[in-house]
Parts: C-alpha cells; structure tokens; sequence
C-alpha cells in the first residue's frame, strides 16, 4: 500500500474534511491516507469521557466513520455508508485513539471495510465493519 506523501495533496484532502464538524469538532485528525486506506486519530479528553470515567463508545464509531470516509472519498467524494458495525473488544488505556480503516473489497457499486481500532500503546479497543454505497 502507498501513503499519500505529497503535501499539497495532504493539505487539500484536510481541507475537505474540515468540513466534516461531527468529527473535527469532536477531534477526530487525519494522519494518512492512500488507496482504499486511511489512518485517522482523536486525542482523547474530558468530553470523550462517559459517566464511568471510560471512553464513550461513540468516540469510537465517530472516529471509524471518519476513517472509512477518507479512505473511500479523498480521491473523489462519491461512497456512503450502507451498513455498518462495531465491536468493542477492550477498555482504551493511552490517550489517543487511532483508527485505520482497511478495503477488504471494491466492487462496482459497494465496498466493504475493516476499520481497527487501537491506542496509542497498541492495545486494540475495537473493530468496525463498515459497507459502502458507492452513489
């Protein structure tokens, strides 16, 4: 898999999904991208955190979402989500949630991802799967 390097590509494709407030405004980066991929992150704070001290599941969801939409749009902006997901596989112990999101498959009219979610220590918390509509 090659990584977008070209930094005046990185800064278009931000731009563009600057716009995307449910998930910036809830802290959700983009760190790289690239065919059919992308690896997105949230530095976690107090507002990510739910009444038992714990991140809260949607922080999750939000992030693999905005995973899943890069990987599929930053080329051109066309594939929705169809179906999707998730499953919470252990309590987030860093500060910071990664998600990178996978193509399993691309076909003519859907697509189907795997987004891993993990810490910034490497634990994996959770895995979505996610199919897209291509419109």
């Amino acid at each position: 898999m090659q990584i977008v390097t070209d930094e005046k590509v990185i800064d278009e494709v931000r731009a563009i999904f600057g716009q995307d407030h449910f998930a910036t405004m809830n802290g959700a980066v983009i760190e790289e991208f690239g065919e059919c991929y992308a690896k997105c992150s949230v530095q976690l704070t107090k507002q990510h955190m739910n009444a038992m001290g714990g991140v809260m599941g949607g922080v999750h969801y939000i992030l693999a979402d905005f995973a899943f939409a890069v990987a599929n749009n930053w080329k051109e902006r066309r594939t929705v989500s169809l179906h999707s997901d998730i499953a919470y596989l252990g309590a987030v112990k860093g500060k910071k949630l990664i998600a990178e999101a996978h193509c399993l498959k691309d076909g003519r009219s859907t697509c189907y991802y795997q987004v891993l979610i993990s810490d910034e220590l490497d634990n994996q918390v959770a895995v979505a799967n996610i199919t897209g509509f291509k419109k």
